[in-house]
């Protein structure tokens, strides 16, 4: 057995017993418990293991930080409990047991955008790139770039937008794909239908505003036309799409016989799919987008931006908590496809150093405590670098008062980002290196939001916890 035993069968004891778990799994660093009565776990004893770094609910299943060595925990775990472990995706499945109507459309939301996740942060990283190559001048008595004095770094530039368009011109493909992925329909004819919706063929998404009605591409049936746009980028039609190919395949694969589904489920699926999603799906979900971009954009860059980025920068921390947070993704990637950036995600990567820095502060204050700073420490590091569950769950939580310094430099740094229109080109590091992901224009001011991320959070913490006698 390994040196894990004890704080595993103790665990065992805390959750209420093997009867009352469904499944477990574990991630890179928490054990994943779907409880069959969530009540029965006793939260107090589970954190006072010395293996546990803090414990927290989302999307139904009940978690236990362990750390780095989680897999190691996990194993004894299984060992001690006679309980078989199941798949994360299992563990996911099982949880929706206990969860709300809005839980489970946040869940969806996250398994759907969660795998592009690392393909959109370096596409993200290669247009802070070539911004820095191709927009900023730097040479000549600021009249010329990198790349206008340079045909190296010109081909570099040219060739870095193969891989920049391919994410977010074609994001539509993922999109089906991954919606296809998540409710186990073929995954094939979630990629192609993507293809329909961003097909050379069709009129840049990217071009209709600038295109007079007249002059837009049609298919011409006699006695009626479809207007031949792409959805280049945009995010609902491509999951309205999606999700309508799923339903019909399901459909077509309840009433046909198997001698022949073969053939007509796959084609009549993806046919009236793609018809669907160009004569009714496409244009309404153009003007959804369009339209929750305009108002989030009104309230980051209007007359009371201001307002909205400091409730904005409160709120995301508690929003990580509900699983709300993951709307913001697709917000995000609307916003990048109609205004060419988002000043959305910098409040977000800054909300996430907000609380790290809390942590920074926990880390001085309990400076003389060995058995703290193993948490303190890691969970900072982590949080700096886009990972917060460890901090704000392990340490921040648990003594309160650090989440809400941290919410209130968050808040601070969020006023400023958003009063200098601090503006991302796309979804980033969620942390410290995000300031990679930032327009060229506008990295001294997220560079001035970072510090006061730092400072504000960690000032707050240690002059509330010396009072408090936190050491």
């Amino acid at each position: 057995m390994g040196k894990y035993e004890q704080d595993a069968r103790r665990l065992l004891e805390y959750v209420g017993g093997k009867e009352n778990i469904a499944a477990v799994s574990h991630c890179v660093s928490r054990m994943r418990f779907v409880l069959n009565d969530p009540a029965k776990a006793d939260v107090a004893k589970i954190e006072a293991l010395k293996s546990a770094k803090g414990t927290f609910t989302q999307a139904g299943q009940f978690q236990v930080i362990i750390g780095n060595t989680v897999s190691d925990f996990y194993n004894d775990f299984i060992a001690v409990s006679g309980i078989d472990g199941v798949s994360k995706d299992a563990v996911k499945s099982a949880a929706k047991q206990n969860q709300n109507a809005l839980q489970k459309v946040m869940s969806v939301l996250a398994e759907i955008f969660a795998p592009l996740i690392p393909a959109i942060i370096t596409g993200g990283l290669i247009l802070g790139f070539r911004n820095c190559i191709d927009s900023i001048y730097f040479f000549n008595n600021g009249t010329q770039t990198l790349c206008d004095i340079s045909q190296f770094w010109s081909g570099v530039d040219s060739f870095l937008w193969l891989i920049g368009e391919a994410i977010f011109h074609m994001l539509p493909v993922c999109i089906c794909w991954s919606v296809t992925k998540k409710m186990g329909t073929t995954q094939s004819l979630g990629i192609v239908l993507g293809l329909t919706l961003v097909s050379g063929q069709l009129l840049n998404a990217y071009a209709v505003a600038s295109t007079a009605a007249a002059d837009i591409p049609k298919w011409d049936f006699g006695f009626f036309t479809i207007n031949m746009i792409g959805y280049q980028a945009q995010v609902i039609p491509a999951m309205l799409a999606a999700f309508t190919l799923v339903y019909l395949e399901r459909f077509f694969r309840k009433i046909c016989p198997a001698v022949i589904s073969m053939i007509v489920v796959p084609f009549c699926s993806l046919v009236l799919s793609v018809i669907i999603a160009h004569t009714v799906l496409g244009p309404i979900g153009w003007k959804i987008g369009t339209f929750i971009s305009d108002i989030v954009y009104a309230g980051i860059s209007g007359s009371f931006r201001v307002v909205f980025g400091a409730i904005f920068g409160f709120v995301y921390a508690p929003l990580v908590i509900t699983g709300l947070h993951h709307m913001s993704n697709a917000i995000d990637m609307q916003l990048i496809a109609d205004f060419g950036g988002t000043m959305l995600w910098p409040m977000i990567a800054l909300s996430n150093i907000a609380q790290g820095s809390a942590v920074l502060g926990m880390i001085y204050l309990q400076r003389k405590n060995a058995d703290a700073q193993e948490v303190n420490v890691s969970s900072c590091i982590s949080c700096y670098l886009g990972v917060t569950e460890p901090a704000m769950f392990g340490v921040n939580l648990k003594f309160h008062f650090p989440f809400i310094c941290g919410m209130i430099g968050s808040a601070i740094a969020a006023v400023v980002c958003v009063a200098t229109s601090t503006t991302a080109n796309a979804i980033g590091v969620g942390g410290i290196p995000g300031i990679l992901s930032i327009q060229p224009a506008y990295m001294l001011s997220f560079a001035l939001c970072m510090a006061i991320a730092i400072v504000v959070p960690f000032a707050l913490t240690v002059i509330v916890g010396r009072k408090k006698g936190v050491a």
